[in-house]
């Protein structure tokens, strides 16, 4: 019998702040259950599986990095915006290791499937920010993955302090967006 009050929501969010504080590797019926105060078979009342369990983090992380995305972006253009999108996905990361870890590779149902959904909306953002450089349409998903390699790469060496050598980690974001938005600018100019 499931622990009265206890709903699906719940249960995902308990497993985001799992993963974030273990790793999403760590993420079983057996640990969250002790966490939330019920038997492991109460858990298939709100998920299928640890799978399942694991696409909805993924959701989950997808539909917060939308909104933080929606609101860092919000009148900003050009590298003004390119700092916001960066920023906004490093602090993410750095917050949500584990939520995040579960988007990496996770596979989408079709067109109603609601990770597709929110993944479709951080890409929608990120495509706005490289539109507004005047990047040719068929170049959009190119420049799109670009970024997501540099900014994931940076947020996640970031948050396991990889950078020990040197200059400031900081400075080095400073000078990629400088680099990408100098190179957004270009890509832009011979579109045109």
């Amino acid at each position: 019998m499931p622990r009265a009050g206890l709903n699906t929501f719940e249960v995902v969010a308990a497993g985001a702040e799992l993963a974030d504080e273990s790793g999403i590797g760590s993420v079983s019926f057996a640990a969250l259950s002790s966490r939330l105060g019920v038997k492991a078979p109460a858990l298939y009342k709100h998920v299928d599986s640890v799978g399942d369990l694991q696409r909805r983090i993924a959701t989950l992380a997808m539909v917060e990095l939308g909104d933080q995305l929606r609101e860092a972006l919000q009148g900003k253009a050009g590298a003004d915006a390119m700092r916001a999108l960066f920023m906004a996905v490093q602090t993410f990361i750095a917050a949500h290791p584990g939520r995040y870890a579960a988007t990496i590779g996770a596979q989408f149902g079709g067109s109603d499937d609601p990770l597709f959904v929110a993944a479709s909306r951080v890409i929608g953002s990120v495509r706005a920010v490289v539109s507004g450089y005047g990047v040719h349409p068929d170049q959009l998903d190119h420049a799109v993955r670009t970024l997501r390699c540099m900014i994931q790469g940076y947020a996640q060496l970031q948050a396991v302090n990889a950078f020990q050598w040197g200059n400031d980690p900081e400075a080095s974001l400073d000078w990629m967006i400088r680099f990408v938005d100098a190179g957004l600018r270009a890509v832009g100019e011979d579109a045109r």
